[in-house]
């Protein structure tokens, strides 16, 4: 094989993006990991694999307060005292795909095709970060980021200020671009995206992290699958 062979082999290797969830929380309001605790039967960490892989892309965890290496490849959290940005900052250094397209463990009622529109769209545009709204308010995730952003994520993250959503505004400020944001209720009224349980989309981006949360999210994934069946 020649030597352009051989390099062109190595750049059909490197995927176009890759998936992470973000799972090195506390848990404190939910009482114990809640990467963990069951929603539906599985644990709220296979439901978010399953949302990327349905979403065409690879699952690796970043940061993890359990044993998660079961389910798929743990990113170690250099700086696991500093939250999800920490996080984000791990998965970005530990691929070589162009985009990265992160998920919260606590949102196991988001549509794969969400996710898969926000890379689509990101690819497109190739926006630093794309993000979804709902009811005209940006969501921090599910986030689709590409890897041009990390420097200024880290600069962020290594300057104290360790929000996400603010580090992903600086970071576009710094390519020189905006944050990009898809509003949720047009994407699904134009068929961009869709539900296949139907759960209405204001249940979507409920954020599964206390018990009661869970016992709601348990109640809509019941009565979507007995709806279903009728």
């Amino acid at each position: 094989m020649s030597s352009g062979s051989g390099a062109l082999a190595r750049e059909e290797a490197v995927p176009a993006a890759a998936g992470f969830v973000l799972a090195g929380g506390m848990s404190s309001r939910m009482g114990s990991d809640k990467a963990l605790v069951p929603l539906a039967g599985r644990p709220l960490i296979q439901h978010a694999i399953e949302i990327l892989h349905g979403a065409g892309v690879s699952a690796s965890i970043a940061g993890a307060k359990s044993n998660l290496r079961a389910f798929a490849p743990v990113v170690e959290d250099k700086l696991p005292s500093s939250g999800p940005l920490s996080g984000v900052c791990s998965a970005l250094a530990s691929t070589a795909a162009r985009f990265a397209v992160i998920l919260s463990v606590d949102a196991p009622l988001l549509p794969a095709s969400l996710l898969a529109f926000l890379l689509h769209d990101g690819q497109i545009t190739q926006a630093p970060v794309t993000l979804a709204s709902i009811n005209g308010f940006p969501q921090t995730f599910p986030a689709v980021l590409d890897r041009a952003a990390l420097p200024a994520i880290v600069a962020e993250l290594e300057a104290g200020r360790t929000g996400c959503y603010a580090a992903f505004h600086a970071a576009a400020a710094q390519l020189g671009r905006e944050v990009r944001v898809l509003p949720v209720e047009l994407l699904a009224q134009s068929g961009h995206i869709a539900d296949p349980r139907a759960l209405p989309i204001c249940f979507w981006f409920l954020n599964v992290n206390t018990p009661a949360a869970l016992a709601r999210a348990e109640g809509f994934l019941t009565r979507a699958n007995a709806a279903a069946i009728a």
